[in-house]
């Protein structure tokens, strides 16, 4: 089980974001998010945004930083992938 962060790469709202995983469980992402204070807002179906500001911190409590693509493929092989087009 694994926590897995990708680089931040998405302009929005004057700050750059990437996405949070966990390649496992739900609840290890949302106990993860919680250790690392990140807001239940951030949670967007299957991933958390983050802004750049907390990557350090989420490295240092243990999140693994890969590339988008390999964050996707971790995700979709979990089974917790939510599909475009399945988002509501």
């Amino acid at each position: 089980m694994t926590v897995l962060v990708d680089p931040p790469m998405w302009p929005r709202h004057g700050r750059v974001w990437g996405h949070l995983v966990s390649d496992a469980s739900l609840a290890e992402l949302h106990a993860f998010a919680a250790r690392a204070g990140l807001p239940d807002r951030g949670f967007d179906q299957d991933h958390y945004d983050v802004p750049a500001e907390h990557y350090e911190r989420l490295v240092a409590l243990g999140a693994v930083l890969v590339d988008g693509r390999e964050l996707i493929r971790r995700l979709r092989a979990s089974g917790l992938r939510v599909r475009a087009r399945d988002r509501f």
